[in-house]
């Protein structure tokens, strides 16, 4: 997913070392040993099939993808970092990269300004053409889809291997993987709280339990209304939503002030009743490094007296 990139409503983000890169910490990375080049002989396949070798470790790298962006600061690969989107604004450092513009059909002459020796974007068909160029250009390219929970597990060895840090990429993994069991062990009232969670109003745009919006809702011990269906980012109606009548609606700060107001949205008793949730966005909306830390954010929201 790439969650943080405007979208239309069809396309809808150790380590005392570990545990701080989810608190933060990724702003002062940790400077993993470096594998020499004569050691490595790394062949990397994505997620468009394409088999990339790496003989050296990356030192000069784009990202197009916001949460493989978090993913090369907690690697402590950030000071490699010479371009990324509009989008990348965690952690802080980040800020300072060279913003190269959009990870969606992107610049591609603006990367290449960069000089990277490797770029890694999302692999949506759309950026296909973008990753043509570039290894027509010679430069190495990794595109891979980062849309569920375990997305983040299954293209992190391969990028830390890129970058000759496997290691590191290996503790990043049971770090997240740690803190999301952590959420997930906490008690839960016997009738967990059944949430709708709102993603677009015009028209109704929620998730299903092909998201990992989903799934996070799961660890929290909240139960998605509209769990049932497949779709990743389905289109209901409001109707629909007050038959399942969740006890509480899961929303953006904008979004929740206009379902307040808006007397279409007074037909779900969850609205009338004020059960609106406001949602951290800028925490929740990337399948990233701290998904564990964005669980423990629902899960307080929905539990609120009983986090611990």
């Amino acid at each position: 997913m790439f969650p943080c990139q405007r979208r239309s409503p069809a396309s809808v983000t150790v380590l005392v070392i570990a545990a701080a890169i989810l608190v933060g910490a990724c702003e002062r990375p940790p400077q993993p040993v470096r594998e020499a080049a004569s050691t490595m002989s790394e062949i990397a396949v994505d997620d468009f099939g394409h088999a990339t070798t790496f003989a050296t470790a990356a030192l000069r790298l784009v990202s197009l993808n916001p949460v493989i962006t978090e993913l090369i600061f907690a690697l402590g690969a950030g000071d490699r970092l010479v371009g990324r989107t509009h989008f990348d604004l965690y952690p802080e450092a980040a800020r300072a990269v060279t913003d190269v513009g959009n990870g969606m059909m992107p610049n591609v002459e603006a990367v290449l300004g960069q000089r990277p020796d490797l770029v890694i974007v999302y692999a949506s068909e759309s950026n296909r053409s973008a990753v043509t160029q570039l290894e027509r250009a010679g430069v190495r390219t990794l595109a891979f889809r980062t849309d569920r929970v375990d997305d983040l597990a299954r293209v992190t060895p391969v990028i830390a291997a890129a970058l000759g840090v496997t290691a590191v990429g290996q503790l990043v993994v049971d770090t997240v993987r740690a803190s999301l069991a952590a959420v997930r062990a906490l008690p839960v009232p016997p009738r967990r709280r059944r949430a709708f969670w709102h993603v677009w109003d015009a028209p109704v745009i929620t998730i299903g339990s092909g998201s990992y919006l989903s799934e996070l809702l799961d660890a929290a011990g909240g139960e998605n209304i509209f769990g049932d269906l497949d779709a990743a980012s389905p289109q209901v109606t409001i109707e629909e939503i007050a038959l399942r009548d969740p006890d509480v609606i899961l929303a953006g700060p904008s979004s929740a002030a206009k379902l307040r107001v808006h007397p279409a949205w007074r037909a779900v008793r969850a609205v009338r009743e004020g059960r609106i949730l406001i949602i951290d966005t800028t925490l929740v909306g990337r399948p990233g490094v701290r998904m564990g830390e964005a669980a423990r954010h629902l899960r307080t929201l929905l539990y609120p007296a009983g986090t611990r």
